[in-house]
């Protein structure tokens, strides 16, 4: 572990340098992380505007998906361009220029990856107490809570970050710990809300003596409720495709020391985590239809502003 953790030099060499056969690879990766960061950018700041006009979406849900957002956005305008710029540095041979920006990189990839992780943990988290509440969830999840807690998320990734100035050893460990965390948190709320949903269908389903109306506002309640929780599972889903693939390439560096076939799937495992960035605009859009009317309208005015010029 040591020849890949040590204090980060090794992982600078490796990824810094490159062989003719690497090239055309490191050329294409160069190319498609520019054209990911200008979809990213333009698809989140549209998100971002959308989730800006009056909606029925709870404010705290339009809290985190503006975190989401936010996060995905800096993610397409400032780290997709670094990493473009730091692959033609690569192809190049430039040492000078590839290290300071994969340093830079890499810190602002543990911040922003981290709050978009934590974010979606705390999604599965308010989707679980929507359900377990009831009619408390509105007082418990209020939106004052839940911009405190994205918030923190900031700073708790800001600190997380520091570590590699400290101890990077301690920096790669506790960033296992804190995604073994987030992944278990989230398994375990989503396996006991589908839990909880079967239990009170089949309670509705028994209770067929009740008066009409109270037989027909529960299931309308559950319906409304499955739909966002469709919409959670999505994004976490398209999250966990996008990152293991990086999550075991790092596991195997760390275990096993770095080689070129490492490092080459470092870098097209990267590439795949910068992807979901690009992806979440797309799933807000279609599983929400509020956000995409929005979205719709945004750009009808958009396009009418350029077309009166």
């Amino acid at each position: 572990m040591s020849n890949f953790t040590g204090d980060g030099k090794t992982f600078e060499k490796s990824v810094c340098s490159t062989t003719p056969e690497d090239k055309p690879s490191v050329i294409f990766l160069s190319a498609f992380n520019f054209h990911l960061s200008i979809i990213a950018s333009i698809g989140n700041l549209l998100i971002l505007i959308a989730l800006q006009k009056p909606t029925t979406l709870h404010p705290p849900s339009k809290v985190l998906l503006s975190c989401l957002a936010t996060s995905d956005l800096c993610v397409g305008i400032i780290l997709q361009p670094l990493v473009a710029i730091l692959f033609i540095a690569v192809a190049n041979e430039n040492r000078d220029l590839c290290e300071p920006i994969l340093g830079i990189s890499f810190l602002l990839g543990v911040v922003l990856f981290g709050v978009s992780l934590l974010t979606l943990t705390a999604v599965s988290v308010e989707r679980f107490l929507a359900l377990s509440l009831g009619l408390r969830f509105r007082q418990v999840v209020t939106f004052r809570r839940t911009l405190v807690i994205v918030v923190c998320f900031w700073f708790i990734n800001v600190a997380v970050a520091a570590l590699c100035f400290w101890n990077y050893l301690v920096f790669l460990w506790y960033g296992c710990v804190l995604i073994t965390i987030c992944i278990v948190t989230s398994t375990i709320a989503y396996t006991k809300i589908y839990t909880d949903l079967w239990r009170q269908q089949t309670r509705v389903q028994d209770l067929s003596f009740q008066v009409q109306d109270s037989q027909t506002e529960t299931p309308l309640n559950i319906a409304r409720y499955r739909k966002t929780l469709s919409r959670s599972i999505w994004i976490q889903v398209t999250l966990l495709a996008c990152y293991i693939p990086y999550c075991v390439v790092t596991a195997l560096a760390m275990f096993n020391g770095l080689t070129s076939p490492l490092v080459l799937g470092w870098r097209f495992t990267t590439s795949i985590v910068f992807l979901n960035s690009s992806l979440n605009p797309f799933l807000y859009c279609w599983k929400i239809a509020e956000v995409r009317q929005a979205v719709k309208d945004v750009i009808k005015q958009l396009c009418c502003c350029c077309s009166s010029y």
